[in-house]
Formats: C-alpha cells, structure tokens, sequence
C-alpha cells in the first residue's frame, strides 16, 4: 500500500493578503473581482466564506451576500514565490511531488528521504515548517491513495490533520453524502439524486453497468471511489498541455445574454488559471454542450499567447458567434487554452522502484 499525503494550503491567496496587511485581517475579503460588479472571485478569507463566498463566484453575487466585502488584487508573483518555499520543504521529504496548483499538492512518501515510518508525522513535520517559514496553515489529509488523500484535507480545515487508514477507507466513503466526494460537482449530484443516489453507500450499491449506462466512461470512476479505489499515481513531472474551465448549468440556458454572461465568467476563472500555471497559450478552443447532449468544439489558434480575460472572452465569443444556435438551449458551456507557455522547465527525475510495505502512520 501506498502512503499519500496532500497538503492544501487554507486560503492561501486570502490567507496572503491578510498575512502582509495587517488591516485586512479578522474581515471579509476576496482576491480578485472587483467592486464595480465585474469578474469572478479568485479567493475568499474564511470571513468571507460565512456569507456563503467562494472562488469562482461572480463579483455581483459576492457584493449581494456581503456589501462590505473587500477586494483585492491578486499577486500571482508574490503566491509563487510563497509556493515555491512551501515545495521546497516537501522535496526535503520526497521528490515524489505532483503540484495541483500554487496552494496544492499531493506527495507520496511510501519511501522517503528520512526514512521517517509515519506519513502523519511528515505531514506534521511539513505542516510546521509551512507555518514556521511563511506563517501561513496548511491543513494535511493523509490515506493510501490520492483520492482518499484529498477527502482526508478536506475534513478538518483549516489547519487541520486527518488520517483516513486502510480499514476505515469504504466506511468513510460510503457515510458521506454524495456531493462531498471529490470529483462529483453539483450538476451530476443533482443527477444522482434523481436516480435515488444521496451517499457514498447509495453508490457503492450501483453496479458498474448502471453506472455507465447513467453517466458514460465516467461510470468507471464512480464505481471505483464508491469503493476508496483509486489507481493514480503522484506524477512529479506532470506538464498540463491545457488549462480551462467549464460550467455545466442547472437550468439550461436559452438567452443570448445569460450565455454570453456566464462565457464572460468562464474566461475570468481561465485568465486565474493561467495565472497559477502558465504565462498563456496559444489555441483558444470552446465547448458547448446542447441540452439535448450533442456537444461541438471550435478552435482558433493565435500568432501570440493570451492570459488576459478580456481577450479569452472576445476570441471565445468570435468562436460561439460562429456557432448556429437555431433556438437550441445550452447546459454547458466551456473555454480551454493549449499550446502553452510555461513559466517554468520540468527536470526529468527518476522515480525509485520499491516493494510492497507494511503501510504505518
């Protein structure tokens, strides 16, 4: 058994603003958005989450459920740099490293550089470090996979340590309502639902048939983290070839402006991305799923890479004008860059070889 441990960062943009200006701390803020009612929120402090924000959220909506909200703008320089210190403490650790983005990463510490027994200790080791040199919190999930990994950091934040062992993992999985497990957003819970499927025992009790039969290939990884399976391996030198952002809607929508809206959010959410990842890209490729299912894709390839959401939208937009609607509802609507310039060259490592081990915490 593998011993997997995934760190997330609690808040960290938010986290960051009130850690350097002593003014905004104890109060509702954001990073990203902005007053004037445009953009989408990149982050919320945990004061702002009381009233119900969270990134991705459109400013309009954030300024409704709190007036005194604050807005930042984001330092995506200054998060990197944060990032790159938090990375280094854990290649004290393990090379074995996969970073999801800035504030997240999973590490598998099956065999480790000091040969330490207990994945909960690193992860407390590492947790100490984080807040000792960068006096942020991390809240740490530690299991025998990367999903299990994951569901674990979020239990207990923030700055929070959850251990999921291999005899508690289907029982944890199936006590937990369905729209909790990583993976699963609120369209397909929704889904679900409607089929009788509220909690992770409720799934576990489909067959693999059904499951497909309801949700496609997709089906195949329902069934097996209904089970606390999950095949994926910490990949260090995972390069993305594209970075995106999509919204399936719980109503279709049939207005130009309600498409047109929700495509000017999806571009801001792309431009925060690109932001963590990459310095842009060249391919601008849309997505648009009808509500009768049938889903097309249109691609526009640049002399030069983009990263701003203003021009994500426009080129988005030349894309879905071209598009003929005929009347037609849509449920999703999705906008992905490719051809990437990376802000950073990934050095090959060799990745040990090891037998099976006794799995201790």
């Amino acid at each position: 058994m593998r011993k997997i441990i995934h760190v997330d960062m609690d808040a960290f943009y938010a986290s960051v603003e009130q850690r350097d200006h002593p003014s905004y701390r104890g109060k509702p803020l954001v990073v990203g958005g902005s007053p004037n009612q445009r953009g989408v929120v990149a982050a919320a402090s945990y004061e702002a989450r009381a009233f119900g924000i969270h990134s991705a959220m459109p400013s309009v909506v954030a300024i409704a459920l709190c007036p005194g909200l604050i807005f930042v703008k984001p330092r995506f320089e200054v998060y990197r740099e944060i990032s790159q210190q938090i990375h280094d403490i854990f290649k004290r650790y393990t090379d074995l490293v996969e970073g999801v983005a800035l504030d997240e990463a999973y590490l598998d510490v099956t065999k480790n550089k000091q040969n330490i027994s207990y994945a909960s200790t690193i992860a407390r080791y590492i947790k100490a470090a984080i807040l000792e040199q960068t006096h942020l919190t991390a809240t740490a999930g530690v299991s025998i996979n990367k999903f299990l990994a994951k569901m674990a950091s979020g239990q207990n934040k923030p700055n929070g340590l959850t251990v999921i062992l291999p005899e508690d993992a289907i029982a944890f999985v199936e006590g937990l309502a369905i729209e909790k497990l990583h993976g699963i957003g609120e369209v397909t819970a929704a889904k679900m639902h409607a089929l009788g499927i509220h909690t992770g025992a409720d799934l576990k009790a489909r067959s693999l048939w059904e499951l497909t039969q309801h949700f496609g290939k997709v089906g195949h990884h329902y069934y097996k983290i209904a089970r606390a399976e999950d095949d994926g391996s910490v990949e260090p030198n995972r390069v993305r070839k594209s970075i995106g952002a999509e919204t399936s809607f719980t109503w279709d929508l049939s207005e130009r402006h309600q498409m047109l809206q929700e495509l000017e959010q999806i571009a801001q959410i792309v431009e925060q991305r690109l932001q963590q990842h990459s310095d842009g890209g060249r391919t601008l490729t849309l997505k648009v799923k009808f509500s009768d299912y049938h889903q097309i894709t249109r691609s526009k390839t640049l002399l030069s890479a983009i990263n701003k959401g203003d021009i994500i939208f426009e080129t988005a937009l030349v894309l879905f004008d071209s598009i003929e609607l005929e009347n037609r509802r849509i449920r999703l609507l999705g906008i992905s860059l490719s051809n990437l310039d990376n802000h950073k060259t990934f050095e090959v490592i060799q990745l040990p070889l090891f037998n099976n081990t006794n799995f201790i915490y």
